[in-house]
């Protein structure tokens, strides 16, 4: 079995700086091709190879600089904190594995800022063949969110039927047929195409009853008005994430509509003040922080090496509170 004398007489150097670079020692002043050949010689010796793998991914990472393009704007993460998860997750696991953070850019017109960057997080409906003028490494672009799937790209997205489906099929097990839908705009957005879809394949789908607009809680309120003045009222509404919720829910008690009794209520996202609101709010559970931390992870293992692409789907779960059933 090879040892570190072995190493250190092949490479060229003492015994003790053989063990520093096995052993990551950050202190130590030594070239990047010192380091190179040690690892190398080392594997080729067979000196505890998965041990050394581990060490030889770590020291490769070390250093390297992530930059994240946000398709939305600060006052929109603000009002649906699902993009702001999303983040936190890409920064707690950049910390985690000791990866950089570079720029955090937001929206198209700020991709012509990109600075170089040794990888690249883009969340939500951005081209990426904006992207690769500027970032044109495709290996180190990671997807998040994006609605059409680049299957070249890397990818993390939030499996949406799933979502849409546990929302629609517990309303429908509840009774009700004539459901309303409230979202936002964003080019591709998958929710209201599921929702659609659902409907349609049931015969139940019905256009007066869908409104789309921002993605706040100010127009959850206003889109929900709209629903309450038409002539005919759904008698239950699926909101696209839970500040449209919030809002709805205070139109609905400013018409005296009772909740659940004349209309039941199902959110997206399981904000945390989903279950303070009244009544609960009834949610789909998503998982924003950890699409951002798989992100990292994807990035991290092309950094590694791997060479073809990969996708990750995250699942949802549906919270039932009191918004669409009394008994709940």
């Amino acid at each position: 079995m090879a040892t570190i004398k072995d190493i250190a007489r092949e490479a060229g150097v003492s015994a003790a700086t053989v063990s520093r670079v096995l052993n990551n020692d950050l202190s130590l002043s030594v070239s990047p091709d010192t380091k190179s050949r040690i690892f190398s010689i080392a594997e080729q010796l067979e000196y505890k190879p998965s041990r050394l793998r581990q060490l030889k991914q770590n020291t490769e990472r070390a250093g390297k600089t992530v930059s994240l393009l946000l398709w939305c704007s600060i006052e929109e993460e603000r009002d649906d904190p699902y993009y702001a998860s999303i983040r936190r997750g890409i920064e707690l696991r950049c910390e985690e594995l000791g990866l950089a953070l570079g720029q955090t850019l937001r929206g198209r017109s700020s991709i012509a800022t990109l600075q170089k960057t040794d990888g690249l997080i883009v969340v939500g409906g951005v081209d990426p063949e904006e992207v690769i003028k500027l970032h044109p490494d495709q290996d180190t672009i990671v997807l998040v969110d994006q609605y059409d799937e680049q299957l070249e790209y890397d990818s993390v997205r939030l499996h949406f039927r799933q979502a849409v489906d546990q929302a629609l099929g517990h309303l429908i097990e509840l009774g009700h047929q004539q459901i309303g839908f409230i979202g936002g705009k964003s080019d591709g957005e998958r929710r209201a195409h599921y929702f659609e879809r659902f409907m349609r394949e049931r015969g139940l789908y019905n256009p007066q009853y869908v409104r789309v607009g921002a993605w706040s809680t100010a127009d959850g309120y206003r889109m929900m008005n709209e629903l309450l003045a038409g002539q005919e009222r759904p008698t239950a509404c699926f909101a696209a994430s839970d500040p449209l919720a919030i809002g709805a829910l205070r139109a609905l008690h400013g018409h005296g509509v009772k909740v659940p009794e004349d209309m039941a209520i199902v959110g997206f996202d399981d904000i945390e003040m989903a279950a303070f609101v009244q009544p609960p709010l009834t949610t789909v559970r998503a998982y924003p922080e950890q699409m951002g931390k798989a992100a990292v992870q994807l990035l991290s293992e092309r950094f590694g090496g791997r060479e073809a692409p990969a996708h990750s789907v995250i699942g949802t779960k549906l919270v039932i509170r009191e918004s669409s059933s009394a008994n709940s």
